[in-house]
């Protein structure tokens, strides 16, 4: 079941009151001055990230996100130049969008800056979910589950700490050892942590877990509050900024995508033109793979599933019709599908039960150049062929055919699909050939997939569908055998669709996808300044744009928006040959 709620109430001045825990997420005369007072200068901020290239903070209660706002309005006006602001947060019983709206309004102040988080507001939903301001270049990963666990899945270290679960009395959950000790565990060194609390536990635990803790004078009707200080000195950790990307397909605009909201100006290396290979189809279907086990592999998609939609929602025509529906294909399926819409990592409603199958309410259809071109738009390119990859000088050299070298950096990630594993000494990348059909005379209102799949492709109308799965064939010529196999696919779902499609012309396109033995892609160091970003199979623009940003965090030396779990399950390591 998705996670509980706070049991929320109003109090009869408007503020937001947890039914759970008895007690105010805020005063509603002084909630946004007591955050000043408390956490911010708590923190030492703005002082403290003055001069920084990035700074990152972590909070335990995300709550309304006030605190979160409060903290870009300071960024905002202080922002070093070019700095780039880390936010990490965990909340257990995530309000709603509009309980969040409703809280908020009081502080008018920071309307504008709210109105990103309430359009990005995360889904009810447990797992990591990432929220963007790329205007202020700040990023916040939501972590909805318990705070111990949120803490060990995550991979960062804060430059600041704002604690402000409920009070220590109400919830003593978040402020039992072991989330203190997880605090610690992600400390940068000189962090500071500030909370409005100076209950004799808290303190004694921040002191067992490492920190020098103080008394401070408090604000309003709170006579103390306490700051804390982890040993060391902050360090400016020095980042690679000469970076190739190698592909122009979904994973390589996301990585350009994702390069650039960190702050680099990317390469591109690619001798086609965008979407030559695997993401050149006119249409692609966005939806998790559904997998009724849970687990990390179920997490893992239904976190990528969500930041693609929302990404992909953003980028003016990209989607042409919304809602998937999974159709039942074998007699487990009922149970299947029953079991991924009661699961936790989806919201209420998002995954419906119905008569033929699931629906999946924000699966898309997309456009897939529509986004090649968004995210590759103004991107300096190199058009080469690339044949080599060789360490020349502490950078990789990129040579053609003759040996030529096409150009040198500091770090190359490969995402260049089936064609370019070959660069990869070692690397066990399986091409599977693939073609997909469309007719421009049938048309479907909505996306379905049954073991095959169709789509609509648009205003202009047909209708996609396929595709044939021929593992380590790598040609590339259209077949109409290939359509004829499509077409009997199609009618195990849509007869009707079938025959009507089949008396018109059948126009389609061959690529070879990039899998591996596990089937599970593959995003982050392969060696010393090379990266991969590959093995994306058939969901490439499923799970790109989060694998992307898994391998932009690496590479700027920033927090992940992947649990530590998942990305275990993506690490290329685990491809080696032994």
């Amino acid at each position: 079941m998705p996670p509980d709620t706070p049991d929320l109430t109003w109090t009869e001045h408007g503020a937001p009151r947890s039914g759970r825990f008895d007690d105010v997420y805020f005063s509603r005369e002084g909630g946004l001055e007591e955050t000043r007072a408390v956490f911010l200068a708590g923190c030492g901020l703005p002082d403290a990230w003055a001069g920084r290239a990035q700074f990152t903070v972590g909070e335990t209660g995300f709550g309304t996100g006030l605190n979160i706002l409060a903290l870009l309005q300071l960024w905002r006006d202080s922002r070093p130049p070019g700095g780039r602001l880390n936010m990490f947060s965990i909340e257990a019983f995530p309000l709603s969008r509009d309980e969040g709206a409703r809280a908020l309004e009081a502080f008018g102040e920071l309307a504008d800056l709210a109105a990103p988080l309430l359009a990005q507001w995360p889904r009810r939903a447990s797992g990591f979910h990432r929220i963007d301001w790329p205007d202020l270049g700040a990023t916040l990963d939501l972590a909805i589950g318990e705070a111990a666990w949120a803490l060990d899945q995550w991979s960062g270290r804060a430059d600041a700490w704002f604690l402000d679960g409920f009070s220590p009395a109400k919830n003593p959950q978040m402020w039992r050892g072991e989330v203190l000790a997880g605090i610690a565990a992600h400390c940068a060194p000189g962090a500071r942590a500030a909370t409005f609390t100076v209950a004799g536990a808290v303190r004694r635990g921040l002191q067992e877990a490492g920190f020098q803790v103080d008394k401070r004078p408090g604000h309003g009707r709170k006579r103390d509050r306490l700051e804390a200080v982890w040993p060391g000195s902050p360090a400016v950790p020095a980042e690679r900024s000469g970076v190739a990307v190698i592909g122009a397909g979904i994973a390589g605009a996301s990585l350009v995508r994702a390069l650039r909201s960190r702050g680099l100006q990317p390469v591109l290396v690619e001798s086609r033109d965008n979407g030559a290979g695997a993401s050149g189809n006119p249409a692609a279907l966005v939806t998790p793979a559904l997998d009724a086990g849970g687990g990390p592999r179920a997490g893992f998609y239904a976190q990528a599933f969500a930041r693609a939609a929302d990404l992909y929602r953003q980028i003016p025509g990209a989607v042409t019709s919304e809602g998937a529906r999974q159709l039942v294909k074998t007699d487990r399926d009922p149970v299947r599908f029953d079991a991924v819409a009661a699961s936790d990592l989806f919201e209420a409603g998002a995954m419906v039960r119905t008569v033929e199958g699931l629906l999946i309410r924000d699966g898309l259809a997309i456009r897939p150049q529509a986004v090649l071109d968004a995210w590759l738009r103004g991107v300096e390119r190199v058009r080469a062929e690339l044949a080599v990859l060789e360490p020349r000088g502490g950078q990789w050299a990129l040579l053609d055919g003759r040996g030529g070298e096409i150009l040198r950096a500091d770090s190359v990630v490969l995402a260049g699909g089936a064609g370019g594993a070959g660069l990869l000494e070692g690397l066990p990348i399986v091409p599977v050939r693939g073609q997909a059909s469309w007719s421009e005379g049938v048309d479907l209102q909505q996306a379905a997939a049954w073991g095959g799949y169709a789509m609509p492709l648009g205003p202009l109308g047909g209708m996609l569908f396929g595709a044939t799965h021929d593992r380590g064939r790598t040609d590339t010529d259209v077949r109409q055998e290939d359509h004829a196999r499509n077409l009997r696919t199609l009618a195990q779902a849509f007869p009707d669709l079938a025959e009507t499609a089949a008396k018109g012309p059948v126009h389609g396109r061959a690529a070879l996808r990039a899998t591996t033995a596990d089937r599970m892609p593959a995003a982050g160091k392969w060696t010393d300044g090379l990266w991969l970003l590959g093995g994306l199979g058939s969901r490439g623009f499923t799970t790109a744009p989060i694998l992307a940003e898994h391998v932009a965090a690496a590479l700027t030396l920033s927090p992940t928006p992947l649990p530590r779990e998942i990305q275990h399950l993506v690490d290329p390591a685990r491809l080696r040959k032994t």
